[in-house]
């Protein structure tokens, strides 16, 4: 073949190797400075990803999932998606299958914040939302926060599919809450709450 044909042939074939070798180098080069850029970025201290991956996430609990509380397990039988303004937060129903039922409520705040709730009985005498304190139990109770937030049912919680909720939440001195909810308008519901540990929920999802 005439050495005119074949020079050509041969400078192109050497650019097309040296582009694909500019490109594979160009690459490398990028996920090595991406690499780096993660590992320097700035990373929350507290940050619970890592009991998330041994305990489970408690922010992706869906009807069905188990969940252990202390030692207790109940099943998710529904939940609750309510959200005032920007703020979003969840409440599940739990069941342990012996009528006992308890709600955990799931916020970010912006840490992860978890307690669990539990309906006071008809027969205390049950005080009303309103006043900045309120006696109960030999605990005095302080006005914390009330607002009202629109909700989305999921599974089963008793309440529509969608509606609105008034709330008032009270605390004591030692931590000890106090809850009350009216749904679309319905009477108060009282419940006592109890701020949680991450460690003492642990999760088993239902789809594993």
């Amino acid at each position: 073949m005439n050495i005119f044909v074949i020079l050509p042939i041969i400078v192109l074939v050497l650019v097309v190797v040296a582009v694909i070798v500019i490109v594979v180098l160009h690459g490398r080069r990028s996920r090595t400075q991406d690499a780096k850029r993660d590992e320097q970025s700035p990373k929350d201290p507290f940050a619970t990803g890592d009991q998330d991956a041994l305990r489970g996430d408690p922010r992706e609990l869906t009807a069905g999932d188990i969940v252990e509380i202390r030692g207790m397990s109940y099943t998710v039988r529904g939940t609750l998606r309510l959200s005032e303004g920007g703020w979003n937060w969840a409440e599940h129903l739990l069941d342990d299958a012996r009528e006992n039922q308890v709600w955990l409520s799931v916020e970010e705040d912006p840490d992860l914040v978890l307690a669990q709730w539990t309906a006071l009985s008809d027969e205390e005498e049950l005080p009303s939302p309103g006043p900045s304190k309120i006696e109960l139990g030999g605990r005095t109770f302080r006005s914390e926060e009330s607002g009202s937030a629109s909700f989305r049912s999921e599974a089963t919680t008793g309440l529509n599919e969608r509606g609105s909720v008034r709330y008032h939440d009270y605390e004591a001195a030692d931590g000890a809450m106090l809850g009350f909810e009216s749904f679309d308008g319905a009477e108060w519901e009282a419940t006592r709450g109890e701020e949680l540990n991450r460690y003492d929920v642990r999760i088993y999802p239902a789809s594993t």
